[in-house]
């Protein structure tokens, strides 16, 4: 009897149909720029026809991390697709870049196209509030690479900043104050110890109503990662001078992050009572993880930092009130100790 591709595990017509499925959540995420439609080799995109006249092109890549293991857990697949864009999407809004495209990568033991398609789904989804295009994507099935019902996923964006419209550290100064973005949770860093101090040391059930949350445990653990496009244009376009950086609070918390994005010999000091904790926080403390551990691993909140002019302060928080967001002022800058 002849041996076929199927047989080994991968089904092609399987792969087909994943394809039809998700076209037209790609064709929903179109934006000016785009050259062509998705299914062919590459994607083309065309700088020119989306408005800029000397840009630098700015990229980030990432995943979702151990994440995936409570979409597993619930089989919920429709939100991780978000965590992916918004993972590399907060990146490259650091530098001040407008998010133009982005690609992702699917890969799984044996295809599930209703499966799949709730991933992409939700990364349509991403890069609609993203205002980015879905421009393609690899999907790769590889039988006895994942266990039944596993995938990964990984993806990159990118954007493009005019030359003279790049945010760097040079322009952080002794005194500027750092402003915070809320977060809508965990985001997507941490799980690893989120899920140990929840799952096993607490035992909670993935599906238990939790009442510290008002919410089941997969739903708090699963709300998506904020996508902060709005907020950080609007406040450029409005105050790119008194903009001095910008950080996205991923892991390594605010403590690791925020000096990333300081010139040497000078250093965040942050209040941490300054607000209030999404509550899923106090319930993975309360499972005996150090403060210390808190801070370095979690965004305890605040999932971006706005690093700007003290003198500009209240203007930058009205005007990120106008896209929204409910800023909080965090802590300041000062001389390395």
């Amino acid at each position: 009897m002849p041996l076929t591709y199927r047989d080994a595990g991968v089904d092609i017509a399987a792969g087909n149909e994943f394809v039809r499925r998700i076209a037209p959540f790609a064709r929903a995420t179109h934006r000016p720029g785009v050259l062509d439609s998705i299914g062919g080799f590459g994607g083309l995109f065309g700088l020119r026809e989306a408005g800029f006249e000397d840009p630098i092109l700015v990229s980030g890549t990432d995943g979702v991390g151990t994440k995936l293991r409570v979409a597993f857990l619930a089989d919920v697949h429709n939100t991780v697709g978000i965590d992916l864009v918004a993972m590399c999407v907060n990146d490259v809004l650091t530098l001040g870049a407008t998010p133009l495209f982005f690609l992702d990568y699917f890969a799984t033991g044996r295809l599930d196209p209703g499966v799949g398609g709730s991933v992409v789904e939700g990364i349509a989804e991403g890069c609609k509030r993203a205002g980015c295009a879905l421009l393609g994507g690899e999907t790769a099935e590889m039988p006895g690479m994942y266990g039944d019902g596993e995938y990964d996923l990984a993806g990159f964006c990118v954007g493009a900043v005019e030359r003279g419209k790049i945010v760097s550290p040079e322009h952080v100064r002794e005194g500027d104050v750092l402003v915070g973005l809320r977060s809508s949770g965990i985001h997507s860093n941490g799980y690893s110890l989120a899920r140990r101090a929840l799952l096993v040391e607490k035992e909670i059930g993935i599906k238990d109503h939790v009442p510290a949350l008002n919410s089941r445990l997969d739903e708090a653990l699963l709300e998506p990662t904020r996508i902060y496009t709005a907020a950080v244009l609007g406040l450029l376009a409005d105050h790119f001078d008194s903009v001095h950086g910008l950080a996205h609070i991923t892991g390594g918390g605010l403590v690791e992050n925020v000096p990333r994005v300081l010139p040497e010999g000078l250093e965040p000091s942050f209040d941490f009572q300054a607000w209030d904790e999404p509550p899923i926080f106090d319930l993975i403390r309360s499972a005996g993880v150090p403060e210390e551990e808190m801070r370095r691993t979690f965004n305890l909140g605040i999932g971006f930092v706005c690093v700007v002019a003290a003198d500009a302060v209240d203007d930058v928080l009205a005007s990120l009130k106008q896209t929204g967001e409910d800023p909080v002022v965090i802590g300041s800058v000062k001389a390395a100790s």
